[in-house]
């Protein structure tokens, strides 16, 4: 199997009409391409902090390290686990947890790996279960302040009172250090076109750079600034004051990095690959539905997309079918007065890349000619293992 594009789609991905469906497949050569770009994007003074809930994959997260980056963040405690097994030597936990056996485990996972790992906080509670873990761990741990810029998911108000507090509980432990301030303006997805989103990277970092400077005036010290967010480290035109960034999306982008302008088609190196079961004169449908595709109409339920993705035949004329409907095992795509005949092959670009990799068990890389199954090694499954 492998992957060729042609100038008139950008996603016509041909020599896949063995291959077994749905299948998730990667070009790899745009998979190169799209670290790259990244990787060259920011300047030095900004460290790259990847963040692998996208791919789940030791194979792409080596890629990224070996175009630079300094460390790796993670969503769940299992991703975490799975990670410093692996031998990543620096992640980062970028959600709240609030289990202190959770975060011994995973100190202790990361001292017998040789690697650190860092935390983030956003309440009272997270300081006292992270501070009871480094108690137990015998261990002076990193915590971030988690800063809400506008998503308005986890995080402290940057602009009240608590944000303060807060960071005293964090220098005041013990066992704790404040390592420094994190956020993610996840509500960049829902703006609209590039503008849209410089605006929300620009806000991002005045909030930050304010509390900073807050917490400095008050006697507290946050030494380092960590962003993230795929659109708005590639809309962002200024990072001064920035130490981090932690993009994710970007290693495959999707249709939601199309609509918003930071990606093109010819740059989404992630798609799945489908046959057409059934067909009639108004609707095709083929055999990947919400268990494959997901029904995901974008990160943090931003709805930049009127269906589940676009889906171009293989050996058609370029021009997408929408996939207007999913049930568990079926996608339908409204055929717009053409056809597609029972056994064709598509190509279907996702609104959301991350959530397809999060249900495949592997990717199928292809390129130059050659073929590679990678598995998805972080796959969210449940709890973390403490045993």
């Amino acid at each position: 199997m492998n992957i060729e594009t042609t100038d008139a789609i950008g996603t016509a991905f041909t020599g896949l009409d063995k291959a077994a469906t749905p299948q998730v497949v990667v070009d790899l050569p745009r998979l190169e391409a799209n670290i790259a770009r990244v990787a060259g994007l920011l300047p030095a003074s900004v460290e790259l902090h990847p963040h692998v809930k996208t791919h789940k994959s030791f194979r792409i997260a080596r890629m990224q390290q070996e175009a630079g980056a300094k460390g790796f963040t993670v969503s769940r405690a299992p991703e975490a686990a799975a990670f410093l097994r692996a031998g990543f030597d620096l992640v980062t936990v970028a959600f709240p947890l609030i289990s202190s056996a959770e975060a011994a485990h995973l100190l202790k996972l990361a001292r017998d790996n040789g690697a650190r790992v860092r935390f983030i906080v956003d309440s009272p509670v997270g300081v006292a279960a992270f501070e009871e873990a480094a108690v137990r761990r015998n261990e002076t741990v990193d915590v971030f302040m988690k800063v809400d810029v506008g998503l308005h998911r986890c995080g402290v108000d940057p602009a009240s009172e608590a944000a303060i507090h807060l960071a005293r509980d964090v220098a005041g432990a013990t066992r704790l250090r404040l390592a420094g301030l994190l956020s993610h303006a996840g509500h960049a997805y829902s703006v609209s076109g590039p503008a849209g989103v410089s605006e929300v990277a620009a806000a991002e970092l005045e909030q930050m750079l304010a509390l900073k400077q807050r917490l400095a005036a008050s006697g507290l010290e946050a030494p380092r600034i960590s962003v993230g967010s795929t659109p708005t480290v590639l809309a962002s035109t200024e990072f001064a004051g920035v130490d981090e960034a932690r993009p994710g999306n970007y290693v495959f982008f999707d249709l939601t990095a199309v609509r918003l302008g930071v990606a093109r088609r010819q740059e989404v190196a992630l798609a799945v690959l489908a046959t057409v079961v059934s067909a009639n004169e108004r609707v095709a449908i083929v055999d990947a539905g919400s268990k494959t595709l997901s029904s995901d109409l974008g990160p943090h339920g931003a709805r930049s997309g009127s269906g589940y993705g676009e889906a171009y035949a293989l050996d058609g004329d370029g021009i997408a079918f929408p996939v207007f409907q999913l049930s568990e095992e079926h996608g339908f795509l409204s055929l717009q007065g053409r056809r597609l005949k029972v056994g064709a092959r598509v190509l279907i670009l996702p609104n959301h890349a991350c959530t397809v990799v999060n249900l495949a068990e592997r990717m199928c890389f292809v390129g130059g000619g050659q073929s590679e199954f990678v598995p998805v090694d972080a796959r969210s499954g449940g709890p973390l293992r403490l045993g």
